[in-house]
């Protein structure tokens, strides 16, 4: 939730939290996690409910549509059937990708990229001729 937030943000918000909120701070923390834990019990109740009214074992995560159609509907040997072509174009893509890859390595070798050795002389700076302004 607070993954793209770095920790200047983090102290001002909870600064800002304690601005508004005061001395009511602890008393506002402790009302949202009660909230927290309502919502909590309510989604393992919903779930529970359904699962109750389906005759099968359901998650929360089960609720989406393709998983729902791949663990109720579909057999085993559907979902093979399913997945056999796609496996055999991955295994294409993943083939032709590792020799691109040793392709790269090969010209990455040749070019001796990574010993400063091979790098060439950087060229001589041509000399600047002094020159009178007035003979010309």
């Amino acid at each position: 939730m607070f993954e793209n937030l770095n920790w200047w943000e983090i102290a001002a918000l909870l600064m800002l939290a304690l601005l508004i909120f005061g001395e009511r701070l602890p008393k506002v923390i402790g009302d949202g996690l009660r909230m927290l834990r309502g919502l909590r019990a309510m989604a393992q109740n919903a779930t529970s409910d359904l699962s109750r009214e389906l005759g099968t074992d359901i998650q929360l995560q089960d609720l989406h549509p393709k998983a729902f159609i791949r663990k109720h509907l579909l057999s085993e040997e559907d979902e093979a059937a399913i997945r056999k072509p796609l496996q055999g174009l991955f295994e294409d893509v993943k083939s032709d990708l590792n020799g691109v890859k040793s392709d790269l390595n090969d010209v990455a070798a040749a070019a001796d990229l990574k010993s400063p050795a091979q790098a060439p002389a950087p060229a001589a700076k041509p000399a600047i001729s002094s020159f009178d302004i007035d003979a010309t």
